[in-house]
């Protein structure tokens, strides 16, 4: 495994080494013992998936304490634009945002710990979007932000997504109070 840090501070983009020969495709896409020194917790609680059409875009959630979810997120097959918002008040870097391309031929995952929000657009349909969380979902800590928030101004690549009645209503960042 490769990994990489990102601009934001307790993000990791991690890339898996990939074994082919004549009979497929093999690679590893959790390692604990080599995770950990990465500061990315051993145990994992949840596993979700989620396959979405092209312009779908969910997002951006997060859990607040004591509910809050680090996720490790890849995608299986297709593509997404992966976005992660750090929501730590005392972070030099608290209200930017990042992002990476995932997709099943990049083989790379993101890493976004507590204190994040989260959210993705899929680029190709079907795309097959796999993810472990630290904590269980826990519904009377969900939270989100509005996608299309000009204070945060994400560069999403589509002005028209498809978008849940949830996060077509999710509160802007101006209006917001981290509870990280």
């Amino acid at each position: 495994m490769n990994i990489e840090t990102a601009p934001i501070e307790g993000l990791l983009i991690i890339t898996s080494d990939v074994f082919k020969d004549d009979r497929g495709v093999f690679m590893e896409t959790f390692n604990s013992q080599i995770l950990k020194d990465y500061g990315i917790p051993e145990l994992m609680l949840q596993d979700n998936q989620s396959i979405s059409k092209k312009r779908v875009l969910r997002g951006l959630h997060f859990q607040a304490p004591p509910h809050a979810q680090g996720k490790l997120v890849r995608v299986i097959s297709g593509s997404v634009l992966d976005v992660a918002v750090d929501l730590r008040k005392k972070s030099p870097t608290y209200g930017k945002w990042y992002s990476v391309l995932l997709s099943g031929e990049n083989n790379r995952m993101f890493w976004i710990p507590e204190g994040f929000a989260h959210g993705f657009l899929a680029l190709e349909n079907d795309a097959i979007f796999a993810y472990k969380c630290t904590k269980l979902y826990n519904q009377e800590s969900e939270r989100s932000l509005n996608w299309a928030d000009p204070d945060l101004a994400i560069n999403w690549g589509v002005a028209d997504p498809v978008l849940s009645e949830k996060d077509k209503i999710a509160p802007f960042f101006k209006d917001f109070i981290s509870p990280f």
